[in-house]
């Protein structure tokens, strides 16, 4: 394919992430580069089902292409998925989650221009590909900059990073509002609680996070919303059961997101997110709410770290006990998570989340 800008101006894209809500998210950020620069291309997204909510309304797709869960499981159905994506004729493929699914998807679509990752399946299948940069350039992090690197095969103009955003409804938000209201909230300082990582092993110890929230309601004045889904209730109540008296009187657990959406909107009315890094932390940062991250010891921070700064700050092992990095890999250091999140205790950073309060409060 003749990729000079052009032919490019008109051409249809296909961009390919799949999975994790943060991923979605971040990746986004190609979908508003791609039309900023050609707003006559037609831009479509491959994302998982459950990850719609992070990228519904936003201005800059033109369509969703969704992989279900049907699709996942069976070879039939995701033979039939193939046809239909041949039948999209797209110009261009960009396959950021680059795993032998997607670069699948990617082969069959009959792109003239495919974009992924190198491993040794896209060699196969694509005809322009990226490895993975090993330090950030720009305070964005390796995550915006790994994906918007894969623009450079259209033009080399593209910028280096590009920060992914959240669209909200006017009636999204009136509803989180009055919700707020109906409880006293409304002109109160609220905090969103990240009580739980996307998986155990990616959850600070609830007796540390206990810790956590008595400090800040010892050093301010705000009231604890949680975000947590119903059938988290039990392990959500054993961390306010861990807090003092006076903690527990500003946690507010009947006031949560009971959906994707609502979380965001109820998010985007508090003056910070604090807790677990992950998904939630990348929607905060999206909705331009402050966020102090802390981070699983086996979590690359250069990835995930994104534009941070006096009011999106985060913790990490490796702050505290630099040693073991010089020693193990991540990888090593995964298998045994949960005796180094038992050493990631959190009076190394109480005071800098004290410092942090002030600076959001």
């Amino acid at each position: 394919m003749n990729t000079s800008k052009l032919t490019l101006t008109h051409a249809k894209y296909l961009i390919i992430q799949q999975k994790m809500i943060g991923d979605v998210l971040t990746s986004s950020i190609l979908c508003e580069a791609i039309k900023k620069k050609n707003p006559n291309a037609e831009v479509h997204f491959l994302v998982n089902q459950h990850t719609i909510p992070v990228i519904e309304n936003h201005p800059y797709i033109d369509k969703m292409v969704v992989f279900t869960k049907e699709v996942e499981k069976s070879t039939a159905k995701f033979f039939q998925f193939l046809q239909q994506i041949k039948k999209e004729h797209y110009d261009v493929v960009i396959d950021v989650y680059s795993k032998p699914a997607s670069t699948l998807i990617g082969k069959f679509s009959g792109a003239a221009l495919k974009i992924g990752y190198q491993k040794w399946y896209t060699k196969l299948a694509y005809n322009e590909l990226y490895t993975y940069k090993a330090k950030a350039e720009t305070h964005a992090g390796l995550a915006i900059e790994n994906r918007m690197h894969l623009l450079q095969s259209l033009d080399k103009s593209y910028a280096k990073e590009l920060k992914p955003k959240i669209y909200l409804t006017e009636a999204e938000i009136a509803s989180a509002k009055k919700i707020l209201q109906q409880e006293n909230l409304a002109d109160k300082d609220l905090l969103m609680i990240g009580v739980l990582g996307s998986s155990e092993e990616k959850s600070y110890p609830l007796p540390y996070l206990a810790k956590v929230l008595d400090t800040i309601v010892k050093t301010t004045d705000a009231g604890l919303l949680f975000n947590y889904i119903p059938k988290q209730l039990t392990t959500v109540q054993k961390l306010v059961n861990l807090c003092e008296p006076e903690t527990q009187k500003r946690i507010h657990l009947s006031i949560y997101g009971k959906s994707l959406r609502d979380f965001m909107a109820l998010t985007s009315l508090c003056k910070a997110f604090i807790g677990n890094e992950g998904g939630a932390v990348n929607m905060a940062k999206a909705l331009n709410v402050p966020t102090f991250s802390i981070f699983a010891p086996f979590t690359k921070r250069a990835a995930w770290a994104l534009y941070e700064n006096a009011s999106n700050v985060s913790v990490h092992l490796e702050d505290y006990q630099p040693e073991t990095y010089g020693k193990l890999s991540l990888k090593e250091i995964r298998k045994d998570a949960s005796n180094y999140y038992q050493s990631f205790k959190a009076e190394y950073f109480l005071e800098k989340l004290k410092n942090y309060l002030k600076e959001v409060l």
